[in-house]
């Protein structure tokens, strides 16, 4: 856990929320062509083999002046994938800023708001990332390079699937303690 208590989405999206999912969230700026690819990775590695657990979703936040390139988007990527667990939410430059900000990370947005790290926020609203990673400035993994396959296949899906494990062991001994 690297950042307790982000800011949920529900503050953007009143559809949404960070509470009792796990979230891989990206911020996909104002020039979705030229980050699309970051997200085709995502979809294959990630996605693909996540979304059929219950709780996990994928949040795409990006400006509402691109919802017509980020549709397309979401069309492109639909054609060979279930996008049942993607969720896009738009919101204006302040609240974009506002909760990436509340992420408390090392990097900032770039000037179109966007940033080529996927993020992993647990059911309670924390980020998770690595805190003694050999490859990052100060040990500190806070988000993965989307534009990575190595780094999303290698790293990051052995992170999702301690999040998912951990809420397995919980959810196994929260069983077998009402069945005492």
């Amino acid at each position: 856990m690297l950042t307790e208590n982000v800011i949920d989405i529900s503050s953007v999206s009143k559809q949404h929320q960070f509470d009792k999912k796990i979230s891989i969230v990206t911020f996909l700026g104002k020039n979705v062509q030229e980050v699309k690819g970051e997200l085709f990775n995502l979809n294959e590695k990630i996605y693909k083999p996540f979304y059929g657990f219950k709780d996990f979703q994928l949040i795409v936040i990006a400006s509402p002046e691109v919802k017509d390139d980020v549709e397309k988007l979401e069309k492109e990527i639909g054609t060979y994938t279930n996008m049942i667990s993607w969720k896009f939410v738009y919101a204006d430059d302040t609240e974009i800023q506002v909760l990436y900000d509340s992420f408390k990370t090392n990097q900032s947005l770039d000037n179109k708001l966007h940033s080529s790290k996927a993020f992993i926020i647990d059911k309670g609203g924390n980020l998770r990332g690595r805190n003694d990673d050999e490859d990052s400035a100060g040990g500190k993994l806070f988000g993965y390079n989307m534009k990575s396959v190595a780094e999303l296949n290698n790293k990051m899906k052995d992170d999702v699937k301690v999040v998912l494990a951990e809420y397995r062991l919980a959810l196994k001994k929260n069983n077998a303690d009402r069945q005492i």
